[in-house]
């Protein structure tokens, strides 16, 4: 199977445009919460691909405004590109989102294309998730206040974390997408109430807005302090090593879930995320 079945076409990209401002690009990404957006230049011959915008290209440059000054280059690859090779890169380079590029943008193949066409049975999906899973797992404790948890997982550099009960147990999940919920943006205002706490606390998030599975500059967040337990996701999907790749994969597109904690009896003993099972291919 080649990319060019399994990658998003150009006529169903959102794109931003150079010249631009920043806006253009934070506007997509919070809208469509990915990680980052395809640049392009319209010339005299046409359309011309030009590079991506991140999400940490505008945290890391908060007060450039010009697009151009915020391109970054990527890997691209071509529509006959086979989906091994194309995961390939993706894990060696640690992108979760290829351009298609053959002159010009002919369209975007993720992470989570990759999963689809494993759990379709597209692309190879027999290795065991046993021989995949990553035996490092980040963990967070039920009683901890989200604001500490938020920090936790920004510090670990994993978009998840296991939760773990007063008896050591896993006892849910808990992932960005779940802090995304229930963040609240304050704009221009000086007293955050019930935020992070005030300026001056180690986790405060001045000038963060929470998007997608990163966070983007604004003015202030605000998060509830009450306990992960009433954030977490309590109802966790699981495999043990003995299931497939395949399997697995098919498990993440249906609960639409990007990691799976590794069970043997009811002992946890890894983590299967997405990129684990493009490193089966």
């Amino acid at each position: 199977m080649n990319v060019a079945d399994a990658m998003t076409p150009r006529s169903e990209v959102v794109t931003v445009t150079i010249p631009g401002t920043r806006d253009d690009a934070l506007e997509y990404l919070q809208e469509q919460a990915f990680s980052s957006v395809p640049v392009i230049k319209e010339t005299d011959d046409g359309e011309e691909f030009r590079g991506i915008i991140s999400r940490d290209a505008l945290i890391e440059s908060p007060d450039e405004d010009q697009l151009a000054l915020l391109v970054e280059e990527v890997p691209t690859i071509s529509g006959d590109t086979s989906i091994e090779a194309a995961a390939q890169v993706m894990v060696e380079d640690g992108e979760r989102r290829l351009p298609i590029v053959d002159g010009r943008l002919e369209g975007i193949i993720t992470v989570t294309d990759v999963i689809r066409s494993i759990a379709n049975g597209d692309v190879g999906g027999d290795t065991v998730v046993g021989d995949l899973a990553n035996r490092d797992i980040n963990c967070v404790y039920e009683g901890s206040p989200l604001t500490v948890a938020e920090r936790e997982l920004s510090h670990a550099n994993v978009p998840y974390g296991v939760v773990l009960g007063d008896d050591g147990d896993m006892s849910g999940m808990l992932t960005e997408v779940d802090i995304i919920a229930v963040a609240r943006v304050v704009e221009g205002e000086d007293d955050t109430g019930d935020s992070i706490a005030n300026q001056d606390d180690d986790w405060a998030w001045e000038g963060i807005k929470a998007v997608g599975g990163r966070y983007m500059p604004t003015r202030n967040v605000e998060l509830p302090v009450e306990p992960v337990r009433e954030f977490m996701t309590a109802d966790v999907v699981t495999v043990n090593k003995r299931r497939t790749a395949e399997e697995a994969a098919q498990l993440m597109i249906e609960h639409d879930i990007e990691q799976i904690p590794l069970l043997s009896g009811d002992e946890l003993t890894g983590i299967v995320r997405d990129i684990d099972l493009l490193r089966g291919l």
